[in-house]
């Protein structure tokens, strides 16, 4: 029977190659990666603020980021998601825009923002303490919106939503 169910898996993703092939990233003449977008939303006391944000859930994925990015929408950022509860450190090398980066724990809460992010920079910037996402936005983006430690996050991949 686990033959028989897994010829059925193999030929449906071999009949379905776009449903296979619509996860992978593609990149820019630059080498800049584009995934696929998501709608998330950011509740803060100022209100409700929708983005639409790529999903960097792939170590390869992370690795990348937002590196050789020339220009990238308002409302738009990508969502690191890692699949476990941990300190994340992130860096800015070989990327071209100042970003806000927001930490983000398993439920949604955001535990820190680091606004404005030097392009380039190889510091080390490290999360307040253990998260499982990280957010990057337009730098200023934050300020905008209010946003601030306590706030929350809305998308598919935190607990309970």
């Amino acid at each position: 029977m686990q033959i028989v169910t897994k010829l059925v898996i193999l030929f449906c993703m071999l009949a379905s190659p776009s449903l296979v092939l619509a996860q992978q990233p593609s990149f820019d003449a630059d080498g800049a990666m584009h995934l696929e977008a998501e709608k998330l939303a950011i509740v803060t006391g100022q209100g409700r603020f929708e983005f639409d944000a790529e999903i960097a859930d792939q170590p390869a994925e992370h690795a990348q980021g937002l590196m050789f990015r020339k220009k990238m929408p308002t409302r738009h950022g990508m969502l690191f998601v890692f699949g476990e509860t941990r300190q994340i450190t992130m860096w800015m090398k070989n990327t071209v825009l100042p970003l806000d980066m927001v930490f983000i724990g398993p439920d949604g809460t955001v535990a820190g923002v680091r606004e404005r992010t030097v392009p380039f920079s190889e510091d080390i910037i490290a999360s307040p303490g253990p998260v499982s996402h990280v957010l990057e936005l337009n730098a200023g983006v934050a300020r905008l919106i209010g946003l601030k430690k306590g706030d929350k996050v809305e998308h598919r991949s935190f607990a309970g939503q």
